[in-house]
């Protein structure tokens, strides 16, 4: 008795997500869950376009992008297997709490290089998270950060126009800019992030080296004065195979009963 057609898993043609990116990111979960393990073979590009009911072309270049992620390995004759996965050695590790750059940490496994710095008009959301009139003059620099010598983060800052003719002329790929700020007489005075997921856009692929549509870590951070006055909004984009986040906990009792408390941090953010 012959055995019936697989049924096709169902895509989501209406997300904007090329399909191709849709079965990379299953496949790539079936083998961060064990479900495909090291040296197991994957289904290969006739498998793929019965269970996902798309092209050979679809299939094909959803397992050459896994291939170029460094999941799987294509052979011919042999078909494609999962291969080992370990996070960098060299990955950076920081707490969740960790505000503020660990500078001499930071200068001595990383570098900056500077993309673009140049003054422009406040988009609308630049305007209102830095509480300036929309259209207001601010200055943006785009900086990518190397940990040994492969690119970690895409760095986008803005400050309004006054703090960034304050820092004119300084060198942004040797100095943190939050310390430039300080030094030019800024009194930074606290900071709020947040930390969520994104895919990475061709600009920001080609900067690290990714593939577009691959998986980031993605920080918002606004930095206030000791007035309250937002001088700085940055947002940088991580590979997540360089870049970790830690925090530690400890079981407390407490009024609502059991639950957990973060302990003091002993890693400082690196933005």
């Amino acid at each position: 008795m012959s055995l019936p057609e697989p049924t096709p898993m169902p895509l989501d043609t209406a997300s904007g997500v090329p399909l191709y990116r849709q079965i990379m990111v299953i496949l790539t979960n079936r083998i961060s869950a064990g479900t495909l393990r090291p040296g197991d073979a994957v289904p290969g590009e006739a498998a793929v376009c019965a269970e996902f009911g798309v092209s050979r072309i679809t299939a094909r270049r959803a397992l050459n992008e896994l291939a170029a992620m460094g999941r799987v390995v294509r052979e011919r004759g042999r078909g494609t297997r999962v291969l080992p996965f370990e996070p960098s050695p060299a990955a950076m590790t920081t707490s969740l709490d960790g505000l503020f750059e660990n500078v001499g940490h930071m200068g001595r496994t990383t570098s900056v290089k500077i993309l673009d710095t140049r003054y422009l008009p406040a988009t609308v959301h630049v305007a209102q998270t830095l509480e300036l009139s929309e259209g207001a003059v601010v200055q943006r620099a785009v900086r990518v950060r190397t940990l040994t010598g492969a690119p970690m983060s895409y760095l986008v800052t803005i400050v309004p126009e006054e703090i960034g003719h304050r820092i004119e002329g300084q060198d942004l790929s040797r100095t943190p800019l939050l310390l430039l700020l300080e030094e030019a007489g800024v009194p930074v005075a606290s900071a709020t992030q947040t930390i969520s997921a994104t895919v990475a856009d061709a600009e920001v692929a080609r900067a690290l080296s990714v593939p577009a549509g691959s998986p980031l870590i993605e920080v918002n951070r606004l930095v206030r004065d000791e007035d309250g006055r937002p001088v700085e909004m940055i947002r940088v984009l991580y590979r997540p195979e360089l870049y970790r986040f830690e925090i530690s906990m400890r079981r407390v009792t407490a009024d609502a009963g059991r639950t957990w408390e973060s302990e003091a941090p002993d890693r400082l953010s690196s933005l």
